[in-house]
């Protein structure tokens, strides 16, 4: 593609709209009727959000995480401690997340400090996981660079093996994370 195909490519967002009249007072609760709806329209994964963390120095990154529970505590997510997001977020635990759902002409922006779930919720979480997805938490080293995919396999495989009628332990560099909301905005684009 040349760049003016590239400048001209657009879409015309003019179905939604957004008002005082129309949004709810409250933000979470506003959060949850259009949440609702992205469930309701049958989007794929409207939990998918972009999440955007720095380093102490302001060096961004950002990266899809999914959401996993909300209430007025803030916005939910699981990871690996020792990820790349998760070293950020200890040493500056500012961030922001990020819905857009396309097809409702949507987006919602969300600021706030990241703060660790307790173990205990994390892992209440855990142990919903299909048992592969608990494997490969327990295998994968992100962020971290590993000498082959056959050393994951055979891992988990040996893995497979060892917890084939046992319960998988969750591992001490996994778990949740909150965003506590200092500001949320919506967008209908």
């Amino acid at each position: 593609m040349n760049q003016e195909d590239l400048q001209n490519l657009r879409q015309d967002y003019s179905a939604a709209s957004l008002s005082e009249t129309t949004i709810n007072i409250n933000p979470l609760k506003q959060f949850d009727i259009w949440f609702n709806e992205a469930i309701e329209a049958k989007l794929h994964e409207p939990n998918a959000m972009t999440l955007a963390t720095a380093t102490t120095d302001g060096r961004p990154s950002a990266r899809i995480v999914l959401l996993k529970g909300y209430d007025a505590s803030g916005f939910m997510f699981y990871t690996n401690y020792l990820s790349r997001k998760g070293k950020e977020i200890t040493k500056n635990p500012l961030a922001a997340i990020t819905f857009f759902w396309g097809e409702l002409e949507r987006q919602v922006r969300i600021e706030g400090t990241i703060e660790k779930l307790s173990k205990e919720q994390s892992e209440r979480y855990f142990h919903t996981r299909p048992k592969q997805s608990q494997l490969g938490a327990v295998v994968s080293p992100q962020s971290q660079e590993i000498a082959s995919r056959d050393i994951l396999e055979t891992k988990m495989s040996q893995l497979e093996a060892e917890y084939a009628d046992k319960e998988i332990p969750k591992p001490s560099f996994w778990g949740g994370y909150v965003l506590k909301p200092r500001l949320i905005e919506f967008y209908a684009v």
